[in-house]
């Protein structure tokens, strides 16, 4: 082994966690910090916990709720059509006007859910 090109062996180093945990092993460097290990991630814990980096949590969750509102509004978009579809149906059966009765049932359709407060 050619000396003066290996850095230097700590058989002792010290680990020292976020959560306050620590512990030693053999490293490079004499004391190493970490931001989750055994003691507190949620795979050893059991605990269910988010741990939001810069936000991301909450983007993502802003993001599930838009596409949440656009299937309502399809949904409801749909609902509309059909009710549309089924007055025409019954417009014809009865010889009356199917563009008349696809307008009042599009009239009388429920309207599409409003957002609530804190989405806003």
């Amino acid at each position: 082994m050619k000396s003066g090109i290996h850095p230097k062996y700590y058989p002792n180093a010290m680990v020292v966690c976020a959560c306050g945990n620590t512990w030693t092993t053999g490293s490079t460097k004499p004391e190493l910090h970490t931001d989750v290990c055994s003691a507190c991630h949620p795979f050893f814990t059991g605990e269910q916990r988010i741990v939001d980096t810069a936000g991301q949590v909450d983007r993502f969750m802003k993001r599930l709720r838009g596409k949440e509102e656009i299937k309502a509004k399809v949904r409801a978009e749909a609902e509309v059509r059909e009710a549309e579809k089924e007055a025409e149906r019954k417009a014809k059966a009865r010889g009356d006007s199917p563009a008349k009765a696809a307008k009042k049932a599009r009239a009388t359709a429920a309207p599409a859910p409003a957002p609530s407060a804190d989405e806003a």
